[in-house]
């Protein structure tokens, strides 16, 4: 019988499941993807920072779907650097209210220039992948994925209300037939 040590072997299995630097780089693409989309541009003669997330939100239709799911890819990341459901949980109620409030013209802009969902959600990614966690699992990943379903179920609903409620006030002001 030899007497090797067990914790040699285990680290080596352990570092081919789930190398350490890919959970660093893991936490470096989230702040470098969180700066982009909520911090990348200053307003000039201010101090104040926004970034693309507020700018693709303009764009009529389909601004808030897109920035959102780019928003969104910070949770797919965030699994799979194994980070526990709960601060997925919180991750992604920064993109709900991020994404209901966008939904509103213009002031739904200002409130993300404020509120930088993606730069709050990339932080707590980026702390996370600075300690050791567990190998996500199928189970992690049907709950990220449930939740950016039901974040899109939410939105369409938004755009709905909304679509719904200026089309009511336009009839109320006669300017629709």
């Amino acid at each position: 019988m030899r007497n090797q040590p067990h914790t040699q072997h285990h680290s080596s299995t352990q570092s081919q499941n789930h190398p350490a630097w890919n959970k660093k780089d893991l936490g470096e693409i989230a702040k470098a993807l969180g700066q982009l989309l909520d911090a990348s541009l200053t307003i000039p003669g201010t101090t104040i920072k926004f970034g693309l997330d507020p700018l693709i939100g303009l764009i009529p239709g389909i601004g808030d779907v897109i920035s959102n799911a780019i928003g969104s890819s910070l949770l797919f990341l965030a699994t799979k650097a194994g980070v526990p459901r709960i601060v997925i949980l919180r991750m992604s109620l920064n993109i709900v209210i991020n994404m209901v409030v966008g939904a509103i013209p213009i002031i739904g802009d200002l409130f993300s220039i404020w509120f930088k969902s993606n730069l709050q959600n990339a932080q707590l990614l980026y702390r996370h992948c600075q300690r050791t966690a567990l190998t996500p699992n199928l189970s992690d990943w049907m709950y990220v994925v449930s939740i950016v379903i039901g974040m899109l179920l939410l939105l369409g609903i938004t755009g709905a209300v909304l679509f719904w409620l200026a089309s009511s006030l336009l009839g109320l002001l006669g300017i629709s037939e």
